[in-house]
């Protein structure tokens, strides 16, 4: 999936500032990460890391979406999970990374050679505090997730993936107009094998949830969330 994605000219332009690994920094700060920062492009549909690569550079996805897999002995491939603006990919203190990494759409990178980063870490307490609390952050929804996968009903797990998504970009623009709306990263097919789903199942809740007016699509990408309460009450989460 083709995405326009713009020249930065600094950090203040930079869509995910405030979300990001260095959402905390002062000026300061940022100036030491910008001395070890560079910026990389992924057109849709390529990798950016396979399994068991060296782990040159860790970073922040400024625009687009990535997908985490993993492949079992016998060529079986699930995904594992989903990459959105803001997130952080890669681990410091890791040699190599151990999923392979597949751009959705276009990708911006925001990167930062790992060696660097890592003593960065060390003396620089808003950048490590902040990737502390992103961590945390990935744990509690790693644990969600297994609620999604081994609780929950199709319907619900659709509801789920789509609020997950409505909400991260909600966040990303909150002067956004009326309703939330994004384009879908993945295929139907891609959704399915995430959730432990056939794809006639997920095509068949997604029609439903337009049908009672909880989501809106004039082609199988683009979709309007009118309400988020409303569809986050599909979900089967209480709070």
């Amino acid at each position: 999936m083709t995405l326009a994605i713009p020249r930065l000219k600094s950090c203040e332009d930079c869509p995910i500032r405030y979300n990001a690994v260095c959402s905390k920094c002062d000026p300061d700060e940022l100036d030491e990460l910008e001395a070890i920062k560079y910026y990389r492009s992924f057109s849709a549909g390529q990798t950016i890391f396979f399994a068991g690569d060296p782990l040159e550079f860790v970073g922040s996805i400024v625009f687009g979406v990535a997908s985490l897999t993993r492949t079992m002995p016998d060529g079986r491939v699930q995904m594992v999970g989903l990459l959105l603006p803001s997130d952080f990919l890669g681990r410091p203190h890791r040699d190599t990374i151990d999923t392979d990494v597949v751009a959705e759409t276009d990708v911006m990178l925001c990167c930062f050679r790992r060696k660097p980063f890592e003593g960065l870490i060390e003396h620089t307490p808003h950048v490590g505090q902040r990737l502390l609390e992103m961590t945390l952050d990935e744990l509690d929804a790693a644990r969600e997730w297994m609620l999604v996968l081994g609780r929950k009903t199709a319907r619900e797990k659709i509801a789920s993936l789509l609020h997950m998504i409505a909400t991260r970009m909600a966040a990303l623009e909150p002067e956004g107009g009326a309703g939330t709306k994004f384009t879908l990263p993945i295929t139907r097919e891609t959704m399915a094998n995430y959730l432990g789903l056939t794809i006639e199942t997920a095509s068949r809740q997604m029609s439903a949830l337009k049908r009672e007016g909880l989501i809106a699509f004039e082609d199988r990408r683009e979709i309007t969330v009118p309400d988020l309460e409303a569809l986050k009450a599909e979900t089967g989460e209480e709070d």
